[in-house]
């Protein structure tokens, strides 16, 4: 390689999808539950998350199963973001299932058969078993291959404690899997009996001078202790739904890949049921209801809101957290009126959770973040014009305007972005008010222009009330 000759190297960065709520790490609530001004994300807010930290609480202690909690309040003022919040906080063990209203008229499936299963997805059940393990130092591993190249592969293997050290002879099973994982003299492995599984936990400290040089990836543990053979228990954590898709069919654990569940009968449900309530009986398993969350819960209809009724009312019930924009709006399916388009009585199982417009100060402290989650550098005064902007227009909007604006900015080959970089994607992306604004100035242009049109309907259906009646009557008859 001549001196001219220049190497590039390139940082292997993992690449990280950037999303509307994922600067949000969790409640942002101190150990007695009382919210902090600005943590883990979330800003604001404080009574909102004080009672999510109260639920989430509740749903870990296992005493809050089958109960429906409401998030009501105007559009961004972060509804979706306490329920990732909610999430997060709860951890991977507590199965939490997060769902839109309208996901259920897309299915190949009825609408209470989705609920269903969106119900089921929440509910987890903790199987404990005990396995028979082997554990220690291999001192000397030996396998002899035949000379053909085909036929049974013999192989041993000589493992201690810190107590004992035993030979044993391998099956040929265990030797692909000693093979596969690369198991040498003075690693620490463990063997299931039952299942022939080998796993690596890593390599001896009796070892660690056998090399000048190890790789990052290297762990060193300590040799077992007392005897060879004992006995583990194992948790595993499933879902309900899991369970059911797996009774369901002969080959449901291949659904579970493909998606492809299909309509469960509730005869499946209820024998599955059954076995899970005999587990717990008998101490093999522990219920672990989790949450079940329904954004733009007033897109349900009628039947669905029946539905879930009578289904919180089931042992077998997960906490439900739905989340409404709406006031007093039309109940779909119905010609009634209600509170956030929900039936009087669901609304009355609730407990309800209001969240309320952020304040000016919080709104510029949600865009710093924003700005930090997306790695754009802004100066002082775009961020307060962009504040400005997210208080006459959305904050939805405000956020869009961060990657335009750093994109601009990259453009002209800059770090910074400015209060002109701002202004210019302002200029190049309408907000709701100004579209509507030119929409009306305009409207004679555009192609299909319906306002005009309900005026004159609206006139033509008045003006026969204002006559008399027969003469009313003729014209409507007329219309």
């Amino acid at each position: 390689m001549t001196d001219g000759e220049k190497i590039e190297v390139r940082d292997i960065t993992r690449i990280e999808r950037i999303g509307a709520h994922s600067h949000i790490r969790g409640l942002g609530l101190d150990d007695v539950l009382e919210a902090r001004a600005v943590s883990q994300g979330m800003v604001g807010q404080k009574d909102a998350r004080r009672a999510a930290g109260v639920v989430v609480q509740m749903v870990r202690e296992g005493k809050m199963a089958g109960r429906c909690i409401l998030l009501a309040g105007e559009p961004s003022t972060g509804k979706t973001a306490i329920a990732v919040g909610m999430a997060q906080a709860l951890g991977t063990e507590t199965p939490f299932t997060s769902m839109s209203g309208s996901e259920i008229y897309s299915l190949e499936m009825s609408k209470t058969e989705a609920l269903s299963q969106a119900l089921r997805k929440s509910i987890g059940v903790r199987i404990k078993e005990e396995t028979e393990i082997i554990e220690g130092e291999v001192v000397e591993i030996q396998i002899d291959r035949p000379v053909t190249g085909t036929g049974q592969k013999v192989g041993k293997v000589t493992l201690k404690t810190t107590e004992m050290e035993t030979n044993y002879d391998l099956g040929n099973k265990i030797i692909e899997c000693f093979i596969k994982e690369k198991i040498q003299a003075g690693d620490v492995i463990t063997i299931d009996k039952a299942s022939g599984k080998v796993n690596k936990l890593g390599r001896s400290f009796t070892r660690a001078r056998d090399y000048d040089a190890t790789g990052a990836q290297t762990r060193f543990v300590q040799c077992p202790e007392g005897e060879l053979q004992k006995r583990k228990e194992v948790v595993h954590t499933v879902t309900l739904h899991e369970i059911d898709v797996i009774n369901s069919r002969t080959h449901g654990f291949l659904a579970l890949f493909s998606g492809d569940t299909g309509e469960i009968k509730q005869e499946v449900r209820d024998q599955i049921n059954n076995k899970v309530l005999e587990w717990r009986e008998e101490g093999k398993a522990e219920i672990n209801p989790g949450v079940l969350f329904i954004d733009e819960v007033h897109m349900l209809d009628i039947e669905c809101f029946s539905f879930l009724n009578r289904a919180l009312e089931s042992d077998m019930a997960p906490v439900v957290v739905m989340a409404t924009n709406r006031g007093i709006t039309r109940i779909r399916g119905t010609n009634y009126r209600s509170p956030h388009g929900i039936p009087i009585d669901l609304l009355d199982r609730m407990i309800i959770i209001r969240t309320i417009p952020y304040t000016e100060k919080e709104i510029k402290e949600i865009l710093k973040i924003r700005c930090e989650e997306e790695d754009c550098l802004m100066h002082p005064d775009a961020l307060t014009i962009l504040t400005k902007i997210a208080t006459d227009t959305s904050l939805r909007y405000a956020i869009q305007l961060i990657t335009t604006a750093n994109l601009v900015c990259r453009r002209r080959k800059a770090t910074e972005v400015t209060t002109e970089d701002v202004k210019k994607v302002y200029s190049l992306f309408l907000d709701e008010n100004r579209s509507s604004r030119i929409l009306k100035e305009y409207q004679d242009e555009y192609m299909f222009n319906e306002i005009e049109e309900q005026v004159e309907d609206v006139a033509s259906i008045l003006q026969p009330k204002r006559e008399e009646d027969g003469s009313g009557d003729a014209q409507l008859m007329e219309h």
